[in-house]
């Protein structure tokens, strides 16, 4: 394993178990545009990369399923498993938060919603959070307008409010914690420089290296940027790192993108057999659609 990468490993090991969490990126990164469905042996193939033990995926994977995010299909003595309707809406969402370009215009408003006392209120919040809503009291949310409401808070209360004045611009510091969403994505790009570098030179990287570090780039990446509220250039920081950090994921990615997807070709299987190949509305064949700028 080249030692850039490497060392991205390391570093994860000694982080608290988020091996939940990469399964949910590997899906959307990997297995949705091939289908959706993935046999268990090809996430412990690769788990075994990491040197996470099978029985703590198969643990991951059944909390998964239990919290409604994952369903599984018995066929025979194999378990293949995809994103249940519940898990895909909340997924939806936190997808086009991560690979859809930022606004590039705004209109001055923002959005704000309240979201009442109901046993549908954990699911509001969960998936609001992931569509980059900031929060700055319990049940009050708000996005810049025209940001797309979750289904799953539809029914919330909507207001349109200003940010112009000293009051709504309070508002706004209250609502996202900026400073420390700015250190996470110089961490994150203090992780992947090394990586960028080396690749950078042309240093040949095995397919099963490609796929480990692209799941493991969109997995550190998408920890950062679902903080982020992507706010208009107007509203942020002059020095702010949001912008360097998605161009540095992107340059990674698209360096990765082919031999990863050799990975899968030779070692993903579903139902059926081997995964399809994405869907077109996916990839052009160069990077994820819409994904990040060239």
């Amino acid at each position: 394993m080249p030692h850039p990468l490497a060392r991205i490993v390391d570093q994860l090991k000694r982080e608290p178990s988020r091996t939940g969490s990469i399964v949910i990126t590997l899906f959307g990164d990997a297995i949705v545009p091939r289908g959706g469905s993935v046999w268990l042996g090809t996430l412990l193939k690769f788990f075994k990369m990491l040197d996470i033990d099978s029985g703590v995926v198969r643990t991951a994977m059944s909390r998964l399923a239990a919290d409604g995010w994952l369903e599984r299909n018995k066929v025979g003595r194999n378990s293949f498993y995809r994103l249940v309707k519940k898990g895909r809406q909340t997924f939806d969402a936190a997808t086009r938060h991560i690979y859809d370009p930022p606004p590039s215009d705004w209109t001055g408003r923002f959005e704000l919603l309240l979201i009442g006392s109901s046993e549908d209120r954990d699911a509001s919040r969960e998936a609001l959070k992931n569509a980059g809503f900031g929060s700055p009291l319990p049940g009050v949310w708000i996005a810049p307008s025209g940001a797309p409401v979750p289904e799953e808070a539809a029914a919330a209360i909507r207001l349109e409010v200003s940010a112009e004045d000293d009051s709504g611009r309070r508002l706004l510091r209250e609502s996202w914690p900026l400073d420390r969403t700015a250190d996470a994505y110089l961490r994150f790009m203090k992780t992947f420089e090394p990586l960028r570098a080396w690749i950078g030179r042309g240093e040949p990287i095995a397919d099963a290296e490609a796929f480990t570090a692209r799941i493991l780039l969109i997995h550190h990446y998408r920890r950062v940027v679902l903080r982020d509220p992507l706010l208009p250039i107007a509203l942020l920081p002059k020095d702010w790192p949001g912008s360097a950090a998605r161009t540095l994921c992107g340059e990674i990615y698209r360096r990765l993108l082919p031999a990863s997807e050799q990975w899968l070709d030779g070692n993903a299987t579903n139902e059926t057999g081997q995964l399809p190949k994405p869907a077109r509305n996916w990839c052009d064949g160069s990077l994820r659609c819409n994904m990040l700028p060239k």
